[in-house]
């Protein structure tokens, strides 16, 4: 009979973005495949991103001592079931900023992270960033230091969805009458990139374009997004309140996801979906969406004109 090995649970904490937390899932499934329990720490919509993956994800409470809390109760509960947890590296911390490795030390976890804002006295190990590549590559090394081997990122996320998520999913499609083919743009960005705005202008333009053509349009917004759609697109299929778990079952099945730089364009590639990426300020180098089917198109310092983009829509 095979010898079944002893649990090493890892705490993990996440990134705060859904684009970044979907680029760091190829890092978390290389700390599985060596023998890590995962343990992580995220935002309130983190468990139904990551629900496919079957990962425990705990919601990340907002006061300082309820935080440090949290990791001190996962401590204790991981060294229930590893008694050699507290003396080894036994949590690695993806943001960059103070706060993630002050929590860790007040907990008592022997934290790896990158030595950003002065924070390396705190961390049990702190590594050198490097700057310039892409936000991908950058988890996945820490990921790879941690676990002190080298080895290249894989081409594509292949981020999972659970069958209850992709049931729904595939409900809500033929619910709203989306045939196979159906377009999702992704006419949203939020925040902003080097303080310039994220949001190509000409977007409406190029949705009236394709409706005109016969294409089927569709768009899930976020909280406060309904009325981008209502406004600048009408005709395209609205499907508010899209949990994103199911969110990115529908965008596997997607014919074609068009997009801003936001975190949905980043969960379509991750799940094997084509994307066009519009790009304006945001460096594709280091933010574009991962995988085989993503194309960018960008004309910085000009934003692209809905010809260059027509030009790239199968």
């Amino acid at each position: 009979m095979p010898v079944k090995m002893a649990p090493r649970p890892l705490v993990v904490r996440l990134r705060n973005w859904v684009g970044d937390v979907v680029l760091g899932v190829p890092a978390l499934q290389l700390l599985q495949s060596h023998g890590h329990d995962l343990h992580l720490i995220g935002k309130g919509w983190a468990p139904a991103l990551l629900a496919g993956q079957g990962w425990p994800v705990h919601v990340r409470p907002g006061p300082l001592r309820e935080r440090v809390a949290q990791l001190r109760a996962l401590r204790q509960q991981a060294c229930a079931v590893d008694p050699g947890f507290d003396h080894r590296e036994n949590m690695l911390v993806l943001p960059t900023a103070f706060s993630g490795a002050l929590e860790a030390r007040l907990a008592g976890l022997r934290a790896v992270g990158y030595a950003q804002e002065a924070r390396g006295w705190l961390l049990a190990r702190s590594e050198p960033i490097t700057y310039g590549g892409h936000a991908l590559t950058s988890y996945w090394e820490l990921a790879c230091r941690f676990l002190r081997i080298e080895l290249p990122p894989p081409a594509s996320i292949g981020l999972l969805t659970t069958p209850s998520d992709q049931q729904q999913a595939d409900a809500l499609i033929a619910a709203a009458g989306l045939k196979p083919g159906f377009i999702v743009i992704c006419p949203f960005a939020g925040g902003l990139f080097e303080k310039q705005d994220k949001t190509w202008p000409a977007f409406p333009a190029l949705t009236r374009a394709l409706l005109a053509s016969g294409r089927q349009l569709a768009a899930c917004p976020g909280p406060g997004e309904e009325t981008i759609v209502t406004r600048d697109h009408p005709g395209v299929t609205l499907l508010p309140g899209v949990k994103l778990g199911v969110y990115g079952g529908l965008l596997r099945r997607a014919g074609l996801v068009i997009s801003n730089d936001t975190g949905p364009a980043h969960l379509a590639a991750a799940v094997g979906a084509p994307v066009l990426s519009v790009l304006g300020p945001t460096k594709p180098e280091q933010w574009a969406p991962w995988g085989p089917q993503v194309r960018v198109v960008r004309r910085w310092p000009e934003w692209p004109t809905v010809d260059d983009v027509l030009a790239a829509v199968p």
